[in-house]
């Protein structure tokens, strides 16, 4: 039975973690109003262009968060690392909700913006890895994929809720008074939740897990990652991101101002869909990970795959219809298949690395791949419509890269019964100990 300080542990990571994406998200679903006023009026498909690539610029921020906190993870510890991301995230995006616009300053506004975002890429490059790397390592064995997708749950709902809140907020002041002014409240609202956070995770301790892996491994480098098993651990983790990366932030980052501008729906209804779809997204990351612990990580991360081969185009059609059925339905059959997904590939993502240098390699792996499938999943999207004159293109993007990742998944190891300290490593060396026995066994003797 896992002691009640384990599962405070659990606790106040998962929520640290929650504020963390609600930081994250709020810029997801501002887009439109962000591009209203960073960004010269006349040309609204330069703007909203010219937005989602400085939504992606906190992706190209995420490595190098990355390889800076990764780094600090398996040197200094998980907690402290920790504490540090979850005040740079809230500054972040504080910060944006007190900048002046496009009209008070020119030019000077979009670069500020620039700067906030790129500081919450760095926030994120660290969180996400400390995070999964401290509920990892603080599971039962025979859990890990529960745990961990529970975190992941969690850290979604702020997705939902923030769609949600945008919605409450218009609503109660009107459209065009949120659009003149009120946009920036979730943003403040996000440096307060930061705090909250912080004070949630001041009392934790690193894991045993850790504690123990460090206390053996004192004169290793986290920079061991650059060994050969390093490497192939990193590109395993590359193998299985893409899906993860292009179909979440097509929900997450892209398909609300799709709803707006390309479907024509209005705002309200535009955000009461996502907001369902990512609430099953989050949901099913429940489902996933414990799916997982059964299974194993393979079988899940297949199907999820499967998935959304099947379904992605007609999700894109059905909510391209107009209609709120269309567009609750279309988004709720992608997240369950990002979901399902997403809980096996958080959690194997992790198992990949051994203890020593987990934070390191994960974050490096997982943020770059994020970073070049991810963080472009909305631009990519918003060009390919406008290129190809059709708003069905994101579909076929999105199962083009299933279809390549289902194929990818075959080639990398199961993770699921992997000690942490030796990951697929461990592995390795036992299959290399019973075949040295099986050919001593059949060795005839002298």
């Amino acid at each position: 039975m896992q002691s009640s300080g384990s599962k405070r542990a659990l606790s106040a990571a998962s929520i640290g973690n929650f504020g963390e994406i609600y930081d994250f998200a709020v810029f997801g679903f501002s887009v439109p109003f962000i591009a209203a006023h960073f960004f010269p009026t006349g040309d609204t498909a330069a703007a909203l262009l010219n937005t989602f690539a400085v939504y992606a610029v906190a992706f190209v921020a995420r490595p190098v968060g990355g390889l800076l906190f990764g780094y600090l993870l398996d040197r200094i510890g998980r907690v402290k690392v920790l504490s540090i991301t979850i005040w740079l995230m809230a500054a972040g995006t504080a910060i944006i909700g007190l900048l002046p616009t496009y009209a008070n300053i020119g030019l000077g506004a979009p670069l500020l913006l620039v700067i906030c975002r790129f500081a919450q890429g760095l926030a994120m490059g660290g969180e996400l890895t400390g995070s999964t790397s401290f509920i990892l390592e603080s599971a039962p064995s025979a859990r890990r994929g529960r745990w961990v997708g529970f975190s992941y749950c969690l850290a979604n709902i702020p997705n939902a809720l923030v769609a949600l809140m945008l919605l409450g907020f218009q609503l109660v002041i009107g459209k065009e008074t949120y659009l003149d002014w009120a946009w920036r409240v979730p943003f403040l609202i996000g440096g307060l939740i930061g705090v909250v956070g912080y004070w949630l995770r001041r009392n934790l301790e690193d894991p045993d897990e850790y504690k123990e892996a460090s206390r053996r491994n004192r004169t290793k480098s986290p920079l061991g990652i650059l060994t050969r098993s390093g490497l192939r651990s990193m590109m395993y983790v590359a193998m299985i991101m893409p899906i993860q990366s292009v179909a979440a932030y097509l929900l997450l980052g892209f398909m609300y101002t799709f709803l707006v501008k390309q479907v024509g729906m209005d705002s309200t209804t535009a955000l009461l869909s996502n907001s369902v779809g990512i609430a099953a997204y989050a949901f099913f990351y429940l489902i996933g990970g414990t799916l997982s612990d059964r299974f194993g990580r393979k079988p899940v991360l297949m199907a999820g795959a499967s998935w959304l081969v099947v379904v992605a185009y007609f999700s894109v059609r059905l909510a391209a219809n107009g209609s709120l059925v269309g567009a609750v339905t279309g988004q709720v059959l992608l997240g369950i298949g990002i979901g399902l997904y997403g809980a096996a590939c958080s959690v194997a993502a992790a198992e990949l690395f051994p203890t020593s240098f987990r934070a390191t390699g994960h974050a490096i792996a997982y943020q770059v791949t994020v970073a070049v499938m991810g963080g472009t999943t909305p631009l990519v999207s918003a060009v390919l419509i406008k290129f190809l004159h059709s708003p069905l293109a994101p579909g076929w993007y999105v199962t083009i890269v299933a279809a390549t990742t289902l194929i990818l998944v075959q080639f990398v190891p199961e993770t699921k019964d992997v000690d942490l300290r030796t990951s697929i490593d461990g592995q390795t060396t036992d299959l290399h100990a019973r075949e040295l026995s099986s050919n001593a066994a059949g060795r005839p003797r002298s």
